[in-house]
């Protein structure tokens, strides 16, 4: 199931929706920021109900 979630970027502060995939399960990728182009460490959580919970860090903190 695709949910769309707004983020803010940890390096330029614009807001930015990120689609997130949680039938997969927990997971941790990379994805550029859609405005400065940076990487941006996406951290998602799904708990045992199936809800998704994100977090983005910046390369420095990882």
């Amino acid at each position: 199931m695709l949910d769309l979630q707004d983020i803010e970027c940890p390096y330029c502060g614009e807001v930015i929706s990120l689609a997130l995939d949680t039938s997969a399960g927990s997971q941790r990728y990379i994805e550029d920021c859609h405005v400065c182009c940076r990487p941006i460490t996406v951290v998602l959580d799904v708990d045992t109900d199936g809800a998704g919970h994100v977090h983005v860090l910046a390369q420095d903190d990882v």
